[in-house]
């Protein structure tokens, strides 16, 4: 049978070339029917930053090109990129008041808060727009830090996952079509799921888990932009270590179990085997790459100082988060893509 094998897929003369590939790509048209995958604009989820006063416009100078928004700002900054195609956002509060900060992150879910007032304006707004609320709690506790913490400093889990599903809950409820737990605590997807089936919304609340969250040097830009860096200490102890693909293996499989209905793996770049794993172990589920904020900055940096022309390398890399498994983009560069994808 081997040697049946062999010359069913070998040359009788080993000197002769089996196979010319280049003949596969020389025309671009060829070249993209190599692609497995095409990037597309309904895969794109772009990050928004909301903050409580109304009528804030703020440029983050560390991510080139995005903004910080108040309420009544953000409605007019969509309208032409949901008319460019843009179909999903994800919301992050930004609580900028004085004395709006407490340790249990209560401003999180304040009816007058700007999460829940963005939900509903969205909505209003834009009905055919997917709202997705991030829920974690270092934007709105005085430390930093996402969850409730004990006297010692240390996170308590119980409280925390009580607070962040009470959190979720409250997003379903203002109209949020999907929740997306950040804070890496064990227990969050069940406890978030046990809220949404007593409040009657288990039906049309899409559970978007961050399972496969890094700590790690790739955040700053966006804590600027959100102003949630830790008062003191860093998150090691709750967000995986960058070495830790096993730890990412048991969170997927945890969350799955507990009834996640999507993926997030985050960072992207630097953790492409992560997304391969859990587009594996996950296979049923989609899988979002998340391009963080730090890997967006890079990006822009070298593309300034003339290493790489930032349209390709920005096609390159979300290319390869569809290669490794995802089916969502998270993207900070969302805005360009609408734009480029009409292009081609």
């Amino acid at each position: 049978m081997a040697n049946a094998h062999k010359a069913e897929y070998l040359p009788e003369n080993p000197t002769e070339i089996y196979s010319i590939l280049q003949g596969g790509y020389n025309h671009p048209l060829t070249r993209e029917w190599q692609s497995e995958k095409h990037l597309t604009k309904s895969m794109f989820i772009f990050p928004l930053f909301i903050s409580d006063i109304d009528d804030d416009e703020t440029a983050i100078d560390s991510l080139p090109g995005i903004k910080r928004f108040g309420n009544n700002k953000i409605v007019n900054y969509l309208k032409p990129l949901i008319a460019k195609g843009l179909r999903s956002i994800i919301i992050f509060g930004v609580p900028l008041k004085e004395g709006s900060k407490d340790p249990e992150g209560t401003s999180a879910d304040d009816p007058e808060g700007p999460v829940i007032k963005c939900i509903k304006l969205l909505r209003e707004n834009f009905p055919d727009l997917y709202v997705m609320c991030d829920v974690c709690l270092c934007e709105y506790t005085s430390h930093g830090h996402c969850g409730i913490l004990r006297e010692s400093g240390s996170l308590n889990r119980e409280l925390s996952v009580r607070r962040i599903a009470a959190v979720a809950v409250n997003y379903a409820k203002a109209g949020a079509h999907s929740v997306a737990p950040s804070d890496m605590m064990d227990g969050r997807i069940l406890e978030i799921k046990r809220g949404l089936i007593a409040a009657g919304l288990e039906n049309r609340t899409f559970v978007m888990s961050y399972s496969a969250k890094f700590s790690g040097n790739l955040y700053g830009p966006f804590r600027d932009a959100a102003c949630s860096a830790p008062s003191f200490g860093d998150r090691k102890c709750y967000q995986l270590p960058p070495v830790g693909l096993g730890l990412a293996r048991r969170a997927l499989k945890r969350d799955i179990q507990e009834g996640a209905d999507g993926i997030i793996a985050k960072p992207s770049t630097f953790y492409l085997d992560v997304m391969k794993e859990a587009s594996e172990i996950a296979k049923d589920l989609p899988i979002c790459a998340y391009h963080v904020s730090g890997e967006y900055a890079m990006l822009h940096a070298a593309a300034e100082k003339g290493i790489v022309d930032l349209k390709d390398i920005a096609f390159e890399s979300h290319n390869g988060f569809l290669r490794a498994g995802a089916r969502l983009i998270i993207s900070y560069f969302t805005p360009d893509f609408l734009d480029w994808l009409t292009e081609n």
